[in-house]
């Protein structure tokens, strides 16, 4: 189904809330909405890399997830979207945030059994997305396989009070333009440190998508979601490999092994016992991409064997990303 779409101008209210949002008397200089996306600052939109919980026993696979209203003085709602990774189908709520409160929740509480990433777009009385830049987040997730991770939400500043909706007002269009509705999406990402698995290492890589619409279906890695991707290793002396995969997926998860991702020679003849290495990754179309690297080592007391996650860094920008969410009025 195709929409077309027109940009309008917030409500009095909404512009009224926004001049409230005014910056509190902290020292200091405001981080610039215009700083591209990074778990480093706060913003309108936090995409959540990763979740997951059991839904028979929590205590084996659970996600912790955190977000503040860092505002001293303005209310927000926040309208979260889960995305389903088996599914690519999203499920909605709102949570409601009063100036410099922060919130907490189990996804074994809200959406058991499931894994995937999740999407909070900042929003006014309406559900109409705005220019509120004051949210931060993160969260604890641990899958049943042991790798976990303290990861930082990825936080999209909104540029303008300027909103995209479609002929009937029930869906808003999002575009990380860099310009006049999001900042830039990440387009070329990448894992800096890959430890060895003959060192006990198990790295998880996690991918997603930025768009899709979160109405009907998130967008996948190929096609509809991530697609069809292309990724370099490099050992530590520098030498590069490339190779190819395909994530008809919303969400790609996969230990970096001999089996993922098919170079030649394989991973772990590239990086043996003792050193390491780095991948970079990016679409062969121009999508936007984000995700996570979480390392598993059962090593115990051994001085090398570590473990934890951390946000892919990113290397280049999309300004094409777009993600169309629906528009309803919270329950704040």
């Amino acid at each position: 189904m195709t929409h077309t779409f027109t940009r309008v101008a917030l409500s009095l209210l909404s512009l009224f809330v926004l001049a409230g949002a005014a910056f509190a008397a902290d020292p200091g200089l405001p981080f610039p909405a215009t700083s591209e996306a990074s778990d480093q600052k706060a913003g309108s939109l936090l995409y959540y890399n990763a979740y997951t919980s059991s839904a028979t026993d929590p205590n084996a696979a659970n996600t912790r997830i955190n977000i503040t209203n860092t505002n001293a003085t303005t209310d927000v709602a926040v309208h979260l979207f889960f995305v389903d990774a088996a599914l690519c189908v999203p499920a909605d709520n709102f949570i409601c945030l009063t100036a410099n409160q922060t919130a907490s929740f189990l996804t074994s509480d809200v959406d058991p059994g499931v894994s995937g990433y999740i999407v909070a777009v900042a929003s006014d009385s309406n559900g109409l997305p705005i220019p509120f830049n004051f949210l931060i987040g993160d969260e604890y997730v641990e899958y049943a396989s042991g790798h976990a991770a303290n990861l930082g939400a990825i936080a999209f500043a909104k540029l303008s009070p300027v909103v995209t909706l479609n002929q009937d007002g029930n869906l808003a269009q999002l575009s990380f333009d860099g310009a006049v509705d999001y900042n830039r999406a990440p387009r070329v990402v990448a894992i800096d440190s890959l430890g060895a698995r003959a060192d006990g290492n198990d790295t998880l890589l996690i991918l997603n998508r930025v768009g899709g619409n979160l109405g009907t279906g998130a967008a996948t890695l190929t096609g509809g979601g991530v697609g069809n991707l292309f990724g370099i290793l490099y050992d530590d002396a520098e030498t590069p490999l490339s190779f190819t995969f395909t994530a008809n997926v919303c969400q790609f998860r996969s230990s970096i092994s001999n089996s993922f991702p098919r170079t030649a020679p394989r991973v772990e003849t590239v990086i043996p016992a003792g050193r390491t290495g780095w991948m970079k990754f990016y679409s062969l179309s121009d999508i936007g991409i984000i995700g996570a690297a979480i390392n598993r080592n059962a090593g115990g007391s051994d001085s090398n064997a570590f473990a934890g996650g951390h946000n892919l860094h990113h290397l280049r920008l999309t300004a094409a990303a777009q993600l169309i969410i629906p528009i309803f009025p919270p329950n704040c």
